[in-house]
């Protein structure tokens, strides 16, 4: 099976996260109230396949501007030095020009 797709944001109350190609979505107050609960949803959507996803199904993927909108305190430059990022590449993540890879997403997430 292909992994699925999840999208986590960052919220006013915890965390959101949603499928790419699911009618899926839920809330945690942090996130591994987050990945118990997407897990939840995802086992009650393919209940009649009879499939049973585990978290190594899942690439869980950042909404890194999104991110960085919520929290504007971070200093993109200071963290690109700090990680041994490029800033430009850094800024394109940010601003949604490109995509991180998982590894470069844990990369950032680490340096945060």
């Amino acid at each position: 099976m292909k992994k699925i797709t999840i999208i986590v944001e960052k919220t006013e109350t915890g965390y959101s996260a949603y499928s790419e190609s699911y009618p899926v979505y839920t809330v945690g107050k942090n996130l591994d109230e987050l990945k118990f609960n997407i897990l939840e949803a995802l086992n009650l959507y393919f209940e009649d396949q009879q499939k049973n996803i585990t978290i190594n199904d899942l690439k869980i993927t950042l909404d890194l501007p999104q991110f960085f909108e919520f929290y504007k305190v971070i200093n993109a430059k200071a963290l690109s030095e700090r990680i041994g990022m490029n800033q430009s590449l850094l800024s394109q993540y940010i601003n949604g020009n490109k995509k991180p890879s998982p590894t470069q997403t844990q990369k950032i997430l680490r340096g945060v």
